[in-house]
């Protein structure tokens, strides 16, 4: 299956092969006891929901994570059956939607659980919630103090609601021996949480709160299950790991150059002028621009681009849809020539790029827009095209 002309602008080639790999290595850290939750949320970190999903169901994955309902149909409508864990939140007014497509949902307030059960008596169906903690990360759940502690009695014991789980998340998990002290913290306030509740009778099948960091770096804290998340996409939450798996990046992010053109010393590149070129230089325009995810500041930045195997630079702002490169030093390069915008190692690996633009890789890979093509491959070989434009 090759792209097509029409297509072969600018795509992102996702590596299943790595992705599998991925997922053994994070199942190497596991007791076998111990469930593992792929989290697929922001369209699988801008890989595909939908394409991943399918791949750790048949991997043997024990759930899914999202952030929304939406998310969750996507995949359920693409014929995955693994249960799925609504991380946020959810109109209480989809009750019958959760109840019919086996998600569970998360409840982090009284009140929140209080409506939920109300239109759940009302269309006759029974929730899966998973109870969140805020032990810690200040975003939202209940707090770790008996007053909450008995609020989240009374919702378990709402009519048409069933108690699946329990989780928190960590705050500082990925920060090394920086964070330690924290998370141990946490996780104190988590079990204490736990044990209080199992003595008001209130026990969940499910306890969680180890994300991709908790799962290498803290083994004693992965419970029942275990949440990854960047890790399936071979990329590491944070360079300062105890113990970072062998993992492989997924995704590499290609375009072709569409023209090239002779630039004078003095000519301008780009909106505003901003470069000027010193020297005569030759010019390759590629069509990929913010638009597509790659962003307006890593021409400031000086984001390195690969071209037949060599690295240039972005020369002038990058624009919406295009952006110029410097080709004088690639002899090869010509039109129709595959650019590789970033890749998997070296320096545009998604890592450097997050790290000249003072970001995250998780920013990286979830900004690629959603009119690039997706193009998963198998030893070597394109298996599927996912072109949500056409």
């Amino acid at each position: 299956m090759e792209l097509q002309p029409f297509q072969k602008r600018t795509w992102a080639e996702i590596d299943l092969d790595a992705a599998s790999h991925n997922y053994k290595i994070i199942r190497e850290q596991l007791d076998h006891n111990t469930k593992l939750c792929c989290v697929v949320k922001a369209n699988g970190y801008g890989h595909g929901a939908v394409q991943l999903s399918k791949l750790y169901e048949h991997l043997g994955a024990d759930y899914l994570a999202v952030s929304n309902i939406e998310e969750a149909l996507q995949i359920r409508k693409a014929g995955v059956n693994l249960p799925i864990l609504i991380l946020g939140y959810t109109d209480p007014h989809c009750a019958e939607q959760l109840a019919e497509n086996n998600i569970s949902q998360c409840v982090f307030s009284y009140e929140y659980g209080k409506s939920l059960s109300e239109y759940a008596v009302e269309k006759n169906v029974n929730v899966n919630i998973h109870i969140k903690m805020d032990t810690g990360m200040g975003r939202i759940g209940f707090k770790c103090e008996p007053e909450s502690w008995e609020r989240i009695v009374e919702v378990c014991k709402l009519p048409q609601l069933s108690g699946e789980g329990i989780f928190t998340h960590f705050a500082v998990a990925d920060e090394g021996d920086k964070g330690k002290a924290y998370t141990e913290w946490q996780f104190s306030r988590f079990k204490s949480t736990i044990e209080y509740l199992e003595r008001r009778g209130i026990i969940f099948r499910l306890k969680h709160c180890a994300n991709s960091a908790g799962i290498f770096d803290y083994p004693e804290m992965h419970l029942d299950m275990v949440r990854a998340g960047i890790v399936l996409y071979g990329l590491q939450p944070s360079g300062v790991l105890n113990n970072p798996g062998n993992l492989h990046p997924v995704m590499t992010l290609k375009t072709i150059i569409d023209f090239i053109k002779d630039v004078q010393a003095g000519d301008c590149i780009s909106y505003g002028g901003e470069f000027r070129a010193e020297h005569d230089m030759k010019v390759a325009t590629i069509p990929v621009g913010y638009a597509d995810g790659l962003w307006r500041s890593n021409y400031r930045n000086h984001m390195s681009i690969e071209v037949e195997g060599v690295y240039t630079n972005l020369l002038g702002r990058v624009c919406m849809d295009q952006c110029m490169i410097d080709v004088s030093g690639i002899p090869d390069a010509s039109v129709n020539s595959i650019v590789t915008v970033y890749g998997d190692h070296g320096a545009n690996s998604v890592n450097c790029i997050a790290e000249v633009n003072n970001t995250i890789n998780y920013e990286i890979v979830c900004a690629l827009g959603e009119r690039v093509p997706r193009v998963y491959k198998e030893k070597g070989c394109t298996v599927e095209i996912a072109d949500n434009l056409i």
